[in-house]
């Protein structure tokens, strides 16, 4: 009764013409500004202990951000101008009626245990907090922030406020320092893995929820999901923003950008879903003390190797005793990061040959349909990732099984030895998790790890590294230059001169971050063998996560070349020159073309 009365307070208000003017404004931004403060308030509820009195305080915020969603979705709906589309419609009512339920529960208007528990209502709360901030107007103009500053200013924020946030008393067990609360924040928001404290044993749950929730944005872009949301309930953006979620998402036309964005967020929490199902019943159920641990461990080892993050919960993450000899866990978490790796363009585009093999050859009952052809269904892109892959995956194999053979195989049968180095061989692209010792390796398995480390994954997907298609491209252009010919060609199909440029400038700016990151480190830590700290930085910039062991033993200074390295290597250097170089647009002229002694 009392809710109904303040909503016929304020629709008798808006009759005034001259606060009908101003009041659709104050609809849209004082309801995000309540929703913010909830989020704060549940952000200080879960990193400090509270007393009764500042408990019974943080309560009535939470009511009154209950109150004001309820009221201003009802208000929303009511006026014409601010409807929502009608997309939108099944998850507001949803919403109204979840909030409606954890109010009155709340309030003590009515019993039930579901709605009282503090879990639903502080998911209740975010989820007004999304939906308040997705009916902002946020317009970015190109002429102050191009893509490339946007996605590193992003990545930054988002750092800062990562490390901010494991700084909270009960994030930690014992405290953390600053400096180590960046370099974990930097490692899971760059989808890293190098770890200075051991994250099950360090962090609390709320600590390691932190730290998988920046796992997730940081695999995915914190613009993915702001754009996304905020098209999905607007019901459009405007043409700058598409231009800049274009470039970003790397989407061949303007129309096809949140249809794209809606595709990733989608496919991947179906992904890490199926992944976490799948986990959950490759456990022995006596290594967790209930079904809560096991559903967290599931959860958190799904969403870490999906995105190619390499954080485990586990002290020595699966070669730790009891997940060691877990054969069908290893290749549940290796195929999660395989896909995360390949990338969404190769996924959506293998999902459209797939889909034509089966409509038009598989299931097509009329002969005539199977003659159908579509010559181009795989593009030039996903032929030379899948390939790269495919043989990166199976010649490492081989090597990691010769070379690994009687050494760290040599505890596991001839199964458990073919699944293992199959692991070893596919975790250094990106992914960061270990099923041996890798301080133990010898000496070729390192020298092999540290290329497959800066070799790394696929261009739009999770993972780091010069990527796939770029070794693939300078490969073929050396054996182009080797035989003669002016250009490159492939799959009846000549590879832009673009390509080729970029490939190259990646190719040497990763080596000269590398290269500076070995000198740092090896003048501030003479005691350390160049060999750890080379596979430190090659780790690093491929947002690797693998380590001889040394991580937790650097100094001060290192931590922050690290840091430096890991955020580097995760937007790429190219992409930060970018966004410091002023970008020429057209060029209307030509010099004169001199050839340059080479070799």
């Amino acid at each position: 009764m009392q809710l109904k009365k303040i909503i016929g307070q304020i629709k008798l208000q808006y009759n005034n013409p001259e606060l009908r003017k101003s009041l659709p404004k104050a609809i849209s931004k004082i309801p995000f500004w309540i929703s913010l403060i909830s989020i704060f308030t549940i952000i200080y509820d879960f990193g400090f202990d509270q007393s009764n009195q500042s408990q019974h305080i943080l309560n009535e915020v939470y009511k009154v951000a209950l109150y004001t969603g309820i009221a201003s979705m009802v208000l929303r709906y009511s006026l014409k101008k601010q409807r929502p589309k009608v997309k939108a419609w099944p998850y507001d009512l949803l919403l109204l009626a979840i909030t409606s339920l954890v109010l009155f529960n709340l309030t003590g208007h009515w019993d039930v245990d579901f709605f009282q528990h503090w879990n639903v209502i502080y998911s209740t709360l975010f989820l007004l907090f999304i939906r308040e901030f997705s009916t902002l107007q946020i317009d970015i103009n190109r002429r102050f922030l191009n893509p490339a500053q946007l996605f590193v200013l992003s990545f930054s924020v988002i750092i800062i406020s990562g490390a901010l946030l494991l700084m909270l008393p009960r994030a930690t067990h014992e405290g953390i320092s600053f400096m180590n609360a960046l370099f974990t924040a930097t490692s899971a928001v760059c989808v890293t893995g190098l770890a200075v404290v051991d994250t099950g044993q360090y962090f609390t749950v709320f600590g390691q929820t932190i730290i998988i929730v920046l796992i997730q944005i940081g695999g995915l872009g914190i613009m993915t999901f702001t754009s996304y949301f905020s098209y999905f309930f607007r019901g459009g953006a405007s043409y700058e923003n598409q231009l800049q979620l274009q470039e970003m998402t790397n989407t061949e036309r303007i129309a096809d950008v949140f249809s794209t964005l809606k595709k990733i967020i989608i496919l991947t929490f179906l992904i890490e879903a199926l992944g976490a199902i799948f986990i959950y019943f490759s456990l022995d159920k006596a290594l967790f003390e209930s079904g809560t641990d096991r559903t967290f461990f599931a959860i958190f080892h799904s969403i870490s190797a999906f995105c190619n993050a390499g954080f485990s919960t586990l002290s020595n993450s699966l070669y730790q005793v009891g997940f060691r000899f877990n054969y069908p866990l290893h290749l549940i978490v290796s195929g999660l990061f395989i896909i995360g790796g390949l990338g969404f363009p190769i996924i959506f585009n293998s999902y459209n040959y797939f889909k034509h093999i089966l409509k038009n050859r598989i299931f097509a009952f009329n002969k005539e349909r199977r003659k159908i052809h579509v010559p181009w269904v795989v593009n030039i892109n996903t032929r030379i990732v899948l390939i790269t892959t495919i043989i990166l995956l199976v010649s490492a194999t081989g090597m990691f099984l010769l070379f690994e053979y009687d050494n760290t195989l040599g505890e596991h049968n001839f199964f458990g030895k073919v699944v293992t180095a199959f692991f070893g061989a596919a975790t250094p692209r990106t992914a960061g998790f270990n099923s041996i010792d890798t301080a133990a390796m010898a000496f070729p398995t390192i020298m092999l790890v540290m290329l497959l480390m800066w070799i790394g994954a696929s261009p739009g997907s999770t993972g780091g590294g010069i990527k796939t298609s770029t070794i693939a491209v300078a490969t073929l252009n050396y054996l182009s230059v080797a035989r003669g010919k002016d250009r490159i060609e492939v799959f009846n199909r000549e590879v832009g001169q673009y390509s080729v440029r970029r490939a190259f400038a990646i190719i040497s700016l990763s080596l000269v971050v590398i290269g500076a990151a070995i000198f740092l480190i090896s003048y501030f830590e003479d005691e350390m063998t160049l060999m750890s700290i080379a596979f430190e930085c090659f780790s690093a910039y491929s947002t690797s996560g693998l380590s001889l062991g040394i991580t937790a033993d650097l100094s001060a200074a290192s931590k922050l070349v690290i840091i430096g390295t890991m955020f580097i290597g995760r937007v790429s250097m190219l992409t930060i020159l970018i966004a410091i170089l002023k970008r020429v647009n057209h060029l209307a002229y030509r010099y004169p073309t001199e050839e340059i002694s080479i070799n």
